[in-house]
Formats: C-alpha cells, structure tokens, sequence
C-alpha cells in the first residue's frame, strides 16, 4: 500500500512519497504556458490621438515573459512538495512492517531526563503512526506480579501516545528478564509479523550476582520480535546515585556514584549537594566534582549540632531522581551530650568518670560539659551526671522541665548516691537501698557478677555482652512490682544494673555502677560505648518495640519528592531495610513509628554498576537527543500560495487592472501588518500594570536568583495582604533593557557580578530614579561568592550620595518600629540617599543593602520558609518580614510619618 512507505533521503524523508509522480507533469505544465493565441489583426484609424489614454483591457500577450514562467513552475514544485509531505531531521525509517514494541526502563535512573525519553518514546509512536503501524508499550519496573503485563496489547499510535504522555517513571530498580519474558509468551500467543523493537533504556546495568540475564542476552531473545533499537546517555549525561551517609567523628561523608564505562574515559562533571531540614529550608551547600574517569566522590558535610539536629536529606541540586536524595533519620541526626561538671579536681584523669564518658561519646556525637544552668540554656538531647552533688532546687526544677519536653537523664551511681540512700531522690527511677553492695561487704556476694543478657524490652537488646566483664559493686533498687519493667539490664544473679522511667515525654536512667573502673569493668568495654549510643536513640523518640516490622510513613516518588505512602507499599523488616532492599512494595522511604523512623535509600543496597556498551552489529545503539524534526508541508503549502498569489498579482498587472502605486501601498500595508499584535502585546502589559498595583524585580539572567526573587516578593505580598490593607498583585519580572520601568513603585535589584546594563537601559534606568522610583539594591550577603562592585554600578547609573541610615529616619517607622533591618543574614549596613538630595516628598530613591533579603522572604507552594536565617533564627524571620512591611510602606506613602520625629517635643510642651 502506498501510504506505508516512506522515502528517506539521509536528514530528509517523505510521508507520502508517491506524490512525487506529480514531477512527471511539469512537462506537460511547461508545455501549457508556451501556448499563446493568435496575433491580432491591425487597424488603422487615423484619428489616434483620441485614443492615446485608451488602455486595453484585454490585452493578451504573445508570450509568457521567462521571469513569470520561472515563478509558475516554482509555485507548481513547491506545491507537489508540499503534498508529499517532506520531514526534516525525522530519523531513519522503521525497518519492518510489524507492530512497534516499546520497551521502556521506567525506574528511578531515567526520572532525571525523563522529559527526553518521553519526546523519544513520542518520535518513536510518530514515526509508527506515518507507517500506519501498531504499538506495544512494555514497561520494566515492574509493579506487581500482573498489574503491568497482563495489559500488554496492540494500541493504536493516537492510544500510546496518550499512554506515553501519563506514564511517569518508578522509584525502584527494572527487572528487565522478567519483562522481556512476559512480552515475549504474549508475542508468540500472538504470532505477529516481524516489527521493531525500541528499547528506551536508562542507560545502567547492575552488578547483581541474581542477575541471570544481562541485557545482552535479553537484546538477542528479543531480535526474533524484529529488529532491535537501544537508545542510551551520553557519557556526560549518565545518572548519579547518593550512597548511604556515613559519620566521621562530627561529620558525615556522602559518596556521590556514577555508573563506569566500558570503554574511553567518563567527563568531568560538577555538582552541589544540599542539605535540607524537612521544612525544605537548605542548611549547607557543598559543591563537589566527579574528575574525569573517576566513578566516586568523597563529600564531608559539617553543620552545626543545632542545624545537624534538624538534618532531613541530602540531595543533588539539579538531578530531579530518587538516586539523588539520600533520608537522613536520627541515626545521622547530631544529638548533642552534656556532661555535669563534677565539683572534685581529679589528678589521675584514669580515675575521672568524664573522661571515660568523654572516649566514649566524641566519636559520634557533640559532647559539652559545664553547669546545668549553662548546659540547659542551649538545645541538648542527653545529660549524664556521674555521681555529683545532689541538684539544688532550682536546678531540679530546670532539669524536670526539660525532662517533661524529651530529654535524657543518665545517672551514673558512686559513694555519693550510695550514701544517700534511702532517701527519696525526685531524680531516680527506683528507690534505692541505703548504701551498697561489694564483693565481701555486708551486702556482698561470694565474687564479682557477670551481665545477664539484654531483656527483649530493652533499647540495649541485641547488644554482644563480652564475658570479661565483671560488676564488683553496685546500688541496689528497693524491690517493687513494676521494678521488671524498669529494668533495662541485669546482672546473672537477677539484681538490676540499669533501671529506667519515663517522665513527661523524656526518660530518667540510673545506672547501678560508677562510669570508671572503680567498681565495675563496664567501662573498658565496646559495649559500653553501644549502650550510651543506644540511650542517645532513646533521646531520638526510639519506640521500644517487640514488633521487627516496620510501616511506611512517606515514600519517595522516582523524581525525589518525599510524599504520601504509594499504593502498593507494605511494612519491611528491619534486616531488610538495613540491607537496602528496595523494591515495588518497599520504594524508597522512611518507615517506622511516630518519631521513631528509619529511612530506606536506594543507594543503600546498590553497590556498583556500569552503563551499557556495545551489542553488535544487528543492534542500533543511538544517544537520546531532543528530537528535532521539522515538518516542512505548511511551510511549503504557505510558499506554494505566496508564489501563486505573486502570478496572479503580476498577471493583473500586466492587464492593467491595477496600477504600480496601488501594488507598493498593498505590499507596504502587507510588511506593518505585524506591528498592530506588537502593539497589542506593549498594552497588554501598560494595561496590566497600571491596573494593580506591583512590586517588580529585575530578571539577572541567572534561572536560581530569578527563582527567588519572585518567591521572596510572593512571600512579602502575603505578609502584606495578612497585616496592611494593600493588596498587591503578582510580582512582575522586568529586564530593563526592554520594559518600561514607570509602572512600579518599588523595583528590587538583587546585584550579582554576571548582569550588566546597556546605554538603552541605563538611560531608562536613570529616568526611573528622577521620575520618583524607588530602587532597592540587595547585594545577597553570603550567598553569592562574586558580587559585582557597587561602585561601578553606582557610576554607570549616576546614583546620589549613599549615608548609613540612622534612629530616626522613616524607614524604621513607616508601620513597624524598627530599630535593625536583618534579612537572612544580619549584622551589615543600611544606606540611603542623601538627606539634602532626595526628591519626591522626601523618599530616597536608593535603597542599599547587605542581608539577603530576598531569601528571608521566600516561601514555597505551601508558605514554608526556603532558606534557613542565621543567626536568629525565625525571629529573625519575622524582623526581615516587618522591615519588607515598612520598605513597601515607605515607596507607597512617602514619609507622612517623618513628623513622628517631633512627637516627643510636641508631648512635652502638651504636658506644660
């Protein structure tokens, strides 16, 4: 049939090549435009001056001038063009005349150019569709059992196209053998005629001993369905995986991988990755660089213990893919330790129970010492006091309401607490026994005891409990009933060595030895350091729980974005999620109980793998590229009617039936009929901006300041729309190189070193300024590493005289009264213009500042702050929000509150 085959001529191909027969007839048509009527029979008529202003109007020629007979015959090819549908760039024909089977690797490597391989699988179904050919769409994540391949069946291209563009990848690995095999028992039930298979690949393969079946092996079983296209990444565009964070004293370590290659070398590539609370707000940026050929890259991350505390992810700006984040749960949260100072001066530091305590927790977490006053002042997760004074009462009564918000209270025993025994203690879990029990006292047993195993309720449960440990002295609990369920550990002889209670929503801990070697070998041991981490965990919200398996809380999608529990996802067990074991009923995620959530990584469980290399002569490997293909029939169809409109213009025009003036008027009117939509779009954007009120920023070029800037103003427009009576509309984007400036009020600047003005724009600039603008300068602080030097700018622009703002001026008063203008960060100077030079009702028409405003303002979808404020923290916050308040306040009403400055006098003479 005709309408199958197409003609591909290298970059050009045709729909519908057997339009070109229509070629055969240009002969005939060069035949017809040589035909001419007959020679007209003279007549002379002597009075011919009558008729020297008479002008035929029918009027044949002889003969059809060469110029206008090149133009028909133009006008003829470009329409026979046209009509065989010619393509551009539309890649090379389908080879067989079978169904199109689309193979697609939807997992969580392909989510980061997905929007590339939808365009492919989209080319693919449109080449399919000009052959008038079905097609088979199989996906490799597979879901379940039979949610995805029971459904395997011929579509229609209109049908897979609409399939291709609903179909969004999965956040867990392909299992490629088992989907070839279902596509290949649903082909030979079928028995189709050979067609082409399109494998969409996401470029990898696995390092996977359970792998039976690599990729090659798939490629030759699946050359019986036809032939076989592999569509892959380029070296640079392979991608990445976060491994699981690791802790290095008070840092972790983040490994960023990339697959390796078979052959030639892999590019450099540079990276940042983020840290981000689960607000979204980043806590630190680190840029990191994959060298040319290396696989792997080794990132440190040190944050605060106040910002590591509130740690959620760690994520790979710019790679939208689930194998960019890595969850953080509170075994990489930074939970600081306090120590209470002891009162004693120690000279053997052997004998100091701190420094024990100390070699035990620096490893992995922030250890303080000090008072309990000092040490409750900042936040804190754990305190240990190893057996000093009794807490007086006001420290009693700090240390019970910190205990009532979460914290941990370890105590350790000694001579002190022995002596007090008997006593009611507020800060003890059980009631003690006067004195204590040691090997050959009067509360003694015949030889040193050894720990009983870990009880089943205890955080410490699971812990190895080496036999050279031996307890030679201990405090003893008061017996009681529920003295079981607060012990945590115990000797062989049943006598508790750590009791515990929970008080408020913290925990109080006692344990019945001393935290040196004095009375007990627990010190020395591995184990002791185990279960002071463990304790921490209880500091964390760890459920003490009998229950291995854990439900999903939030799951990642394959883009990243930490959501709800997908559908089909269940509970895991804790060996599974330790070994990474991600898969369609455990995707990526965090899982667990309440506050008590551990999080499953995919780069948990996936140690190496590589991209796919060659495969053979009998298989087209091609790298994914934004199709390109242009249709060139409306254009040739729009050239064919330009051609003939163009004849039939000259034809009147050699008749006579219009004159030369009146074909330049049409052909002038033809070349302004663009100016009137241009118009329009320059009323279109007066109308909007004179109709509401907005605050306008200027576009720098650069895609993440742009970002921000509008989210920083959309952030003050909210704040304003909550607490004043203006109601402003969207924040308006406007480069000043081409839109008019005269519309708004105010205009934030933020300056970086990357953007300069042209003449056209300074000039429009400076006319703002003397026309009562107000422009607000924001150098970004630290956020930017290469501001531009404001000086320059300021001569470029011909800016007024610049003084530091002062007490007084109406700024700090124009609806807050501020004292200190913070942004994100704090700590710089406020200029404005000169007093004496100002114009318009007294208003500086410059603005200049150092705090990064615009970060302190900006709030996602949900109105969440995105940047962290530093050092202040959210009242900082709220302080930037007040001085946006008042700066809007100040640009829409001018200084009416300038005579505030007198109200002192003006009260004193009232009271006189």
């Amino acid at each position: 049939m005709w309408n199958k085959a197409v003609l591909s001529l290298g970059f050009l191909s045709f729909n519908s090549p057997w339009v070109l027969i229509g070629f055969l007839a240009l002969p005939l048509i060069w035949w017809l435009l040589q035909l001419y009527p007959p020679a007209p029979t003279r007549i002379v008529f002597p009075p011919i001056i009558l008729l020297r202003r008479l002008i035929s109007r029918q009027e044949s020629p002889s003969e059809v001038p060469l110029w206008l007979f090149v133009l028909r015959l133009l006008a003829a090819v470009a329409f026979i063009f046209a009509l065989a549908h010619p393509l551009i760039n539309s890649g090379a024909p389908l080879k067989n005349l079978g169904p199109v089977y689309l193979i697609v690797d939807d997992d969580w490597a392909s989510a980061g150019r997905w929007q590339v391989r939808r365009a492919t699988m989209i080319n693919f179904i449109e080449r399919a569709a000009r052959d008038d050919r079905s097609v088979v769409i199989v996906r490799t994540a597979i879901k379940s059992k039979n949610s995805d391949h029971e459904m395997i069946k011929k579509m229609s291209p209109e049908e897979a196209k609409k399939s291709v563009e609903a179909l969004l990848p999965r956040p867990w690995h392909t299992d490629r053998a088992k989907a070839v095999k279902i596509l290949l028992d649903w082909w030979s039930e079928n028995k189709y005629q050979p067609g082409d298979v399109v494998w969409v690949s996401n470029s990898v393969e696995y390092f996977d001993p359970k792998i039976k079946a690599p990729i090659n092996v798939l490629v030759r079983r699946l050359e019986q369905l036809g032939s076989v296209f592999i569509m892959i990444d380029k070296a640079g565009q392979l991608p990445v995986i976060l491994q699981q964070p690791d802790t290095e004293g008070h840092a972790l370590i983040v490994n960023i991988s990339r697959p390796s290659v078979r052959r030639g070398s892999i590019p450099k590539r540079i990276f940042t990755l983020r840290a981000v609370d689960d607000q979204g707000r980043t806590l630190a940026r680190i840029p990191t660089t994959l060298a040319r050929g290396k696989q792997r890259s080794h990132v440190k991350i040190s944050l605060p213990s106040e910002l590591r505390s509130r740690l959620a992810r760690i994520e790979v700006s710019g790679v939208n893919s689930a194998g960019g984040v890595a969850l953080v749960d509170e075994r990489w949260r930074l939970r600081p330790v306090a120590i209470v100072k002891s009162g004693r001066n120690i000279d053997q530091p052997l004998l100091d129970s701190q420094h024990y305590l100390r070699q035990a927790l620096d490893p992995f977490t922030e250890v303080r010492i000090g008072e309990i006053a000092e040490l409750l002042s900042r936040p804190l997760s754990m305190m240990i006091i190893a057996d000093t004074e009794k807490p007086t009462h006001d420290q009693l009564r700090l240390l019970n309401q910190w205990l009532d918000k979460g914290g941990v209270l370890v105590r350790f025993a000694g001579p002190n607490l022995a002596r007090n025994g008997g006593i009611p203690d507020p800060l003890l879990p059980v009631q003690l026994r006067r004195g204590d029990r040691v090997t050959g006292g009067s509360l003694s047993w015949g030889k040193p005891e050894s720990l009983a195993p870990f009880p089943k309720t205890s955080p410490f449960h699971g812990l190895a409990i080496p036999k050279d440990i031996y307890v030679r002295r201990q405090v003893l609990a008061e017996p009681s009933p529920d003295l079981a369920t607060k012990t945590w550990a115990q000797l062989r002889d049943g006598t508790p060595l750590v009791t515990a209670e929970q008080r408020g929503l913290g925990w109080l801990v006692l344990v019945h030895t001393t935290a040196n070697g004095t009375w007990a070998d627990l010190a020395f041991s591995g184990v002791f350091v185990e279960m002071l981490r463990r304790l921490i965990n209880v500091s964390q919200g760890v459920v003490i729980s009998n229950s291995n398996d854990l439900p999903p809380v939030a799951n990642l999608d394959a883009f990243g974005k930490l959501g709800e529990p997908l559908g089909e996802t269940s509970s895991i067990n804790v060996p599974d999620l330790e070994a990474g074991k991600v898969g369609p009923h455990n995707p990526p995620g965090l899982y667990g109980y309440g506050q008590s959530l551990r999080a499953l990584n995919l780069g948990q469980g996936l140690k190496s793998f590589r991209a796919l290399g060659q495969f053979g002569r009998t298989v087209q490997l091609s790298e994914y590229s934004h199709p390109t293909s242009l249709d060139l029939k409306p254009w040739l169809l729009l050239f064919a009617a330009v051609l003939f409109l163009t004849d039939a213009a000259c034809s009147f025009y050699i008749r006579g039936l219009f004159r030369l003036r009146s074909a330049i008027l049409f052909f002038l009117f033809s070349l302004l009929t663009p100016i009137p939509s241009f118009a329009k779009d320059l009323d279109a954007y007066a109308l909007a901006n004179s109709l509401e009120t907005r605050l306008a920023f200027v576009i720098t070029g650069s895609k993440e300041i742009d970002e921000i800037s509008y989210a920083g103003l959309v952030g003050l427009n909210n704040m304003l729309w909550r607490r004043t009576a203006a109601e402003l509309g969207d924040p308006q984007g406007i480069d000043p190189k081409v839109d008019e400036l005269a519309f708004f009020p105010l205009l934030y600047w933020p300056v970086i070193s990357d953007f300069s003005l042209d003449d056209k724009a300074t000039r429009r600039v400076r006319r703002y300024l003397r026309n009562g603008g107000t422009i607000f300068f924001d150098k970004l602080g630290a956020t930017i590493e290469r501001t531009v030097d404001f000086d320059s700018l300021a001569r470029q622009l011909e800016l007024p005289r610049l003084l530091p703002i002062d007490s007084k001026h109406v700024l700090g008063r124009s609806f807050y009264l501020l004292r200190e203008f913070p942004g994100r960060w704090t700590g710089d100077t406020l200029w404005i213009e000169k007093a004496g030079e100002r114009t318009n009702d007294g208003v500086s028409r410059i603005i200049v500042g150092n705090h990064d405003w615009i970060s302190a303002w900006a709030m996602d979808d949900r109105q969440r702050p995105i940047f962290a404020v530093v050092p202040g923290g959210e009242r900082q916050r709220e302080m930037a929000f007040r001085f946006g308040i008042n700066l809007v306040m100040y640009a829409l009403t001018g200084n009416y509150k300038a005579d505030q400055v007198h109200l002192p006098e003006i009260i004193r003479r009232l009271g006189e």
